[in-house]
């Protein structure tokens, strides 16, 4: 098909989604004013203007998880009535990923709470540069980089971590991707380092199925550095578990530091997000208020 056809073929597409639109507008128009104020989306919900009146918070997850990992936290800010978004994170390398995501963070309206997991923390601290709508980033058991830092190296500057090892083989299988440039390949969790390193207090059955449905990470990411870091302009917030065996409790208080995070500690595995929901979200509420 040429591209005038194309165009031509998805222009009456529009129109014809155009035109339903205003016809279940006729609709709607026509039943009354009874149905319309019964209307969730009706101008005078009370859950929509209480919610109209938060930040959005955006939330990014990390390495071998995606968006259902914040299930448990989402939930629990739902009931606070806030506006919460968990976009998928292509995990291919930090330049790219935050460029994916500085690009969906243009499409949200007001102000904006962005956190991220683990390597999520790679991506919100270059994603959110520039962005004003941003009011403060909160991390949990996550990366948080000063310019020039890559993952690897935070993760290996204090003994501790289960995935920083001298044969990578050992813990990851590595298996190739269309695109990938050599050498490259996506990381995959071994059954046994979710058990012992990724996720030890959880149950056997989200081991499992973490195992299972994991995303993996391109392995170039570990090693790509950071740009110039959102921290110094946007306040943050840190929620560190001490048993993290992929990051350690050490490195991480480290970077929180530079960054003047706000930092609270918890009893939690690198999986805080799952195994302690409710702690990761006050500490987004108390950002999210604060700021």
């Amino acid at each position: 098909m040429n591209r005038s056809s194309l165009y031509r073929r998805t222009r009456t597409s529009l129109t014809a989604l155009a035109a339903a639109s205003v016809g279940a507008a006729l609709l709607v128009a026509t039943v009354g004013p009874a149905s319309a104020s019964s209307s969730p989306s009706s101008a005078t919900s009370p859950t929509r203007s209480a919610a109209a009146s938060k930040p959005t918070v955006v939330l990014v997850h990390g390495a071998w998880a995606d968006g259902s990992s914040w299930n448990g936290v989402i939930s629990r800010l739902r009931s606070q009535r806030y506006h919460v978004v968990a976009p998928p994170n292509p995990l291919r390398g930090v330049s790219s990923d935050a460029a994916y995501l500085a690009d969906y963070l243009k499409t949200v309206k007001g102000p904006i709470v962005l956190v991220g997991h683990s390597y999520g923390g790679m991506v919100i601290t270059n994603a959110a540069l520039g962005n004003a709508n941003v009011k403060a980033l909160v991390y949990i058991d996550a990366f948080i980089p000063a310019k020039g830092q890559s993952a690897g190296e935070i993760a290996g500057s204090q003994p501790g971590s289960g995935v920083i090892v001298p044969d990578p083989t050992s813990v990851f299988n590595l298996v190739p991707f269309p695109g990938a440039s050599a050498g490259d390949a996506d990381l995959y969790l071994k059954p046994q380092v979710v058990r012992s390193s990724f996720a030890q207090d959880l149950s056997a059955r989200q081991q499992n199925q973490i195992v299972a449905a994991q995303r993996p990470l391109a392995a170039s990411a570990v090693s790509q550095p950071s740009g110039d870091p959102a921290w110094k302009t946007i306040p943050s917030w840190a929620l560190i578990g001490r048993q993290d065996k992929i990051i350690p409790a050490a490195a991480q208080e480290t970077t929180a530091k530079v960054a003047h995070a706000k930092v609270q500690e918890i009893d939690s595995s690198h999986l805080s997000l799952v195994s302690h929901p409710g702690a990761v979200a006050n500490l987004i509420t108390t950002a999210a208020r604060t700021s």
